[in-house]
């Protein structure tokens, strides 16, 4: 086997691989679902599930990269060689193009609404309306978004044209660090100001009545929305996670690091709320959901601050730090796939998906303005809804279940050999007795997942 790249730290490999997990719906969704779902209480559901659900998933993907030194595209054959298990990997590998489809699109728009708070460019004492006329401006121009989208795509493949240490690593662990601090420096600044006391209650105040309220159906409400999040929030499935474990030594076990992890993307979705509720309360908006909240509302709540531009500059560039630490790991897991696939170079695996995600962001991009009468979803949807649908609720979960089938079954890896890879070093060992677990109830979990989102958007 050809000798591969390590990282050359373990802090280097944690804060990616937690870059990987940590996107944009760790500082919009969960403290949105966190007030909505009774704050504290959902909390300690959520991180319920996310260990019992979140890190045997990460686990796996990391025991199949850290055990095969192979991204996607080789790492089936090179565990099980005899099976047909690595017939999936292509509609896993498609994943990933149909997530850097839309997500580079949308890591465009928060470079351009970086860009745009640190000129001053939110206004002064602007209200939600006009915020929300500057953000269908954006949405309306396909020149403005292409070029942003240019700009980040290009940034992120310069980054891994330079290799994992040299590239990956060096940028991405001080943009990380980066991404802490101002995480860190905008939540003390909430302390300061007159709504942080409203906003906490909000967002993290304990309240049974948001989950009994409506009984048994609400509290099914819950227990859903918190497996979701634990679930969706690490992109389990496609192999982005699985090619860090190619990467890392064997030095600790796997439940280790996958807690670091865990902790890490945790940690951000906990204090982006501590950073979001207090301005809204501060400024009398009303907390909303999705892109409203970040680029309606919270412009809104900028524009009325005394330094404004500053403050929503370091808001946005941290958003921007989040998507671009996802983007650069996805396209370090499609580049490694490339060079496996077709034995090629990694000068050339860059240039050639750097064209193929720029022409396959397109339909995404122009379904906000040129293409817009598609609706595939039904009335007011996009091009970018039903992207996020296939990789969502589709690819994501079916991709969880393969992993879940081939380390337990007897005809893929086996579990004696994942449990062995598991605990390989120093830290915390997983038992013997985890068989049943991984191949009855996270496979059951996922499944209700699946079904449950379903009928959430086609039924309910």
């Amino acid at each position: 086997m050809a000798t591969r790249e390590h990282f050359s730290s373990r802090l280097g490999f944690l804060l990616i691989a937690a870059g990987c997990a940590i996107g944009l719906g760790n500082v919009w969704r969960f403290p949105y679902i966190t007030g909505q779902y009774g704050g504290a209480i959902f909390v300690f559901i959520y991180i319920f599930f996310l260990v019992v659900l979140g890190l045997p998933l990460l686990m796996m993907e990391l025991a199949v990269g850290r055990a095969s030194r192979r991204s996607l595209a080789r790492s089936f054959e090179e565990l099980s060689p005899n099976s047909k298990w690595h017939y999936n990997k292509f509609w896993m590998i498609a994943g990933n193009y149909v997530l850097l489809s839309f997500y580079s699109v949308v890591t465009g728009w928060m470079l351009y609404y970086c860009v745009k708070g640190f000129t001053g460019e939110f206004g002064v004492n602007s209200d939600a309306a006009t915020a929300g006329q500057s953000f269908g401006h954006m949405l309306a121009s396909p020149s403005d978004m292409l070029m942003n989208m240019l700009a980040v795509v290009a940034i992120a493949f310069t980054v891994c044209s330079m290799g994992l240490r040299k590239g990956v690593e060096r940028i991405t662990k001080p943009l990380m660090i980066l991404l802490f601090a101002l995480l860190f420096f905008l939540a003390i600044r909430s302390f300061t100001l007159d709504g942080f006391a409203a906003g906490i209650e909000y967002y993290l105040k304990p309240d049974l009545s948001k989950i009994t309220d409506g009984g048994a159906a609400r509290v099914f409400e819950v227990l859903s929305a918190a497996m979701a999040q634990a679930f969706f929030t690490l992109s389990i499935g496609i192999g982005a996670i699985q090619i860090f474990g190619t990467y890392m030594d064997s030095q600790r076990t796997l439940a280790s690091e996958g807690l670091s992890i865990l902790c890490l993307d945790t940690t951000v979705a906990l204090i982006s709320g501590l950073v979001i509720f207090p301005a809204c309360f501060t400024y009398g908006v009303e907390p909303g959901q999705g892109p409203g909240l970040i680029f309606v509302t919270l412009v809104s709540v900028f524009s009325h601050m005394a330094n404004g531009a500053l403050w929503g500059g370091l808001f946005f560039l941290f958003m921007l730090f989040a998507a671009l630490s996802t983007l650069i790991a996805v396209f370090e897991n499609i580049i490694a796939i490339s060079m496996e696939l077709f034995s090629t170079s990694r000068r050339r695996a860059v240039m050639g998906n750097f064209a193929a995600i720029l022409i396959i962001g397109l339909p995404c991009l122009f379904g906000f303005n040129l293409l817009s009468w598609i609706q595939p979803l039904g009335e007011g949807s996009t091009i970018l809804d039903l992207e996020d649908f296939i990789v969502t609720y589709n690819i994501l979960p079916f991709g969880a279940l393969i992993y879940a089938a081939f380390v337990t079954w007897r005809t893929g890896w086996g579990f004696d050999n994942f449990l062995k890879e598991c605990n390989t070093g120093k830290g915390i060992k997983m038992p013997s007795w985890g068989l049943k677990y991984y191949r009855f109830v996270v496979p059951a979990v996922i499944v209700f997942l699946i079904l449950n989102s379903y009928y959430s958007i086609f039924i309910a």
